[in-house]
């Protein structure tokens, strides 16, 4: 590729912001809108919040290792299991999958940035704010009379979590950080919709597009179609806990259901935001290894469109204990079958693809095998309580503890740790260790089924969720032992996988070089780690597979020729996180009695105005 300090003719270095040498190492980060930048950023803060969420379960399970525990007492124990869900939800898993989006989709499209940089970065700021404010609670406990942690279970379900009931300020923190999430994933959510329908490169039609990329606009969908039910959900909440209303009171009028049906009808299609990316890093990288195209791939995708679909159709199968009715039970047990199917495609055609393959046991293709075999676990699982009869045994048990954990831990986890050990050659451009990775997906994996597969058996043994303690003699005893050991084992593995990631960062010796997999999509023919710009030329696409057919044939896969192109990177900026902040002032306001309404509304006018104007400014001028 050129040099962009010697461009090919008609082309234009791009603007040297990032990094700029007037600029300190720690303001080129605040500073960035570089989506690779920013993508590192989601995928640091991701780790961090799993870490402190997996301190909180292991808080949980050492509470729960034998009989009559009080390590913690019940309030502490409610507002630990509260947390933690909230944290892996919200705070871990899906930035994970953002750090993907972010760095790879535009290296995928053959894009140099997404559509709109300072939007990313925006989002980014302001995704940082909401969970603060989420964790602020646990700095402010020592100090404060009231209890402030949120302790109304991750679900928040009303009348729970009414003044009444919960009245502290820890629900209102909750809703709060929650509000924030919900506009900072909204707004990263339009700006991937419209970067992957517009700046796709030459020649790239939608189902030449690569697997991930396609996962990563269904959930993109997802996101901007299932939040605002969230967010009037808490937005209600909010109302009857500050204003006195009656949305969720039966004495007032109200209906504690409405908050449930709201919830789940983003909760569910939230769990396939959570596992949709991971399925689209595993469709890279089973190929990859296994040296064959992705058996059916139009398949893979379309079956991925329709779980999107089915997903908004199937909410209530959380709700068969709450008595809607056999009509609405028989219509919803339907559904959640029927969202099998597609499930069952994916999983046919990653079987179909190593069958008779070239594989390769790397570390990336081991945690991609073992999400194979654990989410198909947690599927079958799954499907059992589209059974109403099944449901209203299992529902607040272990049971369904275990089943969700199979899919989210053993899933979508064990997906985004194939996708680091995959992609960081190109981010960083040296190598994890292959041979500590193997030792780390093998304690992770033995670590994983030991915490979570007893849980089926003391779930089918009666023990409820949700309870800090129990009585000896009810045969749970040895379970909840071996699960607790289970738990230190994966704390142990994901110890290791720190360490490794600490090791590895620092060792940019570009020995990866540009595809040292031999993979087969466009992001593969960048640097390792890629420009700031990304592409010196913008490759046009002739194949699915442009990469390995370029290097392998037939057909000549993608082309660069110089054209006529201005290279612009828009220039660092404080305007997307001070706009951020003004946002976050806004929604914190409510928390203080509006004493910040003013300030946090001005700031963002502010803010939002200068970063109109100098995109405008650059557009309007001559040969833009």
């Amino acid at each position: 590729m050129a040099n962009p300090a010697h461009a090919a003719p008609g082309e234009h270095a791009p603007h040297a912001g990032h990094g700029a040498p007037s600029q300190s190492w720690l303001m080129s980060w605040v500073m960035t809108s570089d989506h690779k930048r920013i993508g590192i950023l989601y995928g640091l803060s991701a780790l961090f919040f799993f870490v402190l969420g997996g301190i909180e379960a292991l808080v949980i399970r050492t509470q729960l290792a034998a009989p009559g525990q009080h390590i913690v007492d019940a309030a502490t124990y409610n507002a630990l299991f509260t947390m933690h869900g909230t944290t892996m939800i919200f705070l871990g898993v899906m930035p994970m999958s953002a750090s993907f989006f972010n760095y790879l989709i535009p290296l995928q499209i053959g894009a140099r940035d997404v559509i709109f940089p300072r939007l990313n970065a925006f989002s980014f700021w302001l995704f940082l704010i909401g969970a603060i404010v989420l964790n602020v609670p646990f700095i402010l406990t020592p100090f404060v009379d009231m209890r402030v942690i949120p302790d109304g279970g991750w679900f928040g379900y009303a009348t729970l979590t009414e003044k009444a009931y919960t009245p502290g300020a820890s629900i209102d923190f909750w809703i709060c950080g929650l509000q924030i999430l919900g506009v900072a994933s909204m707004a990263a959510g339009f700006n991937f919709i419209v970067t992957i329908f517009n700046l796709r490169a030459p020649g790239m039609t939608l189902l030449r597009m690569p697997v991930f990329t396609w996962m990563t606009m269904v959930v993109q969908f997802l996101v901007v179609l299932s939040f605002p039910c969230i967010t009037i959900a808490l937005v209600l909440l909010m109302f009857d806990r500050l204003f006195g209303t009656h949305f969720y009171l039966p004495e007032g009028g109200g209906d504690p259901l409405l908050w449930q049906h709201l919830f789940w009808l983003f909760g569910h299609p939230e769990v396939y935001i959570l596992i949709l990316p991971a399925m689209g890093i595993v469709s890279e990288v089973l190929p990859t290894f296994a040296r064959k195209p992705l058996f059916g791939a139009p398949f893979v995708i379309f079956s991925g469109i329709t779980i999107g679909l089915l997903g908004f159709g199937v909410w209530s199968h959380h709700m068969f204990t709450t008595g809607l009715g056999a009509a609405a039970d028989a219509s919803f047990s339907v559904t959640t079958m029927l969202i099998a199917i597609p499930t069952g495609v994916k999983i046919f055609n990653w079987l179909a693809t190593i069958w008779g393959g070239q594989i390769r046991l790397t570390t990336a293709n081991l945690f991609a095998l073992g999400f194979v075999c654990m989410f198909t676990m947690g599927g079958l699982s799954g499907v059992m309580h589209a059974s109403p009869p099944v449901d209203l045994q299992q529902q607040d048990s272990y049971f369904v503890v275990a089943h969700f954990h199979y899919v989210l831990f053993g899933g979508a986890v064990f997906g985004l740790l194939s996708g680091i050990y995959y992609w960081f050659p190109k981010m960083n451009g040296g190598f994890l260790s292959e041979s500590l990775g193997r030792w780390i997906f093998g304690i992770l994996f033995v670590g994983f089924n030991t915490t979570f597969f007893p849980m089926h058996i003391v779930g089918a043994a009666g023990m409820p969720r949700r309870i800090f303690t129990y009585d000896a003699g009810l045969g749970w005893e040895i379970p909840n032992l071996i699960e607790t050991v289970g738990a230190f084992t994966i704390a142990v593995g994901v110890l290791l996988f720190i360490i490794d990631l600490l090791r590895s960062i620092g060792r940019t010796d570009g020995k990866a070089g540009p595809n040292p997999w031999d993979a087969s999509s466009l992001e593969w023919i960048t640097e390792s780690p890629p420009k700031v710009h990304n592409f010196d030329i913008t490759p046009t696409v002739y194949s699915d597979r442009p990469v390995w057919e370029k290097n392998h044939g037939p057909g000549p896969g993608y082309a660069l020729a110089a054209v006529d192109e201005h290279i612009h990177i828009p220039p660092p900026s404080l305007r997307p996180l001070m706009l951020a902040m003004g946002v976050g002032m806004f929604f914190i306001s409510w928390l203080t009695a509006g004493q910040f309404f003013m300030f946090g509304a001005g700031m963002s006018i502010v803010a939002l105005g200068a970063i109109l104007y100098s995109s405008f400014s650059w557009f309007l001028e001559p040969g833009h």
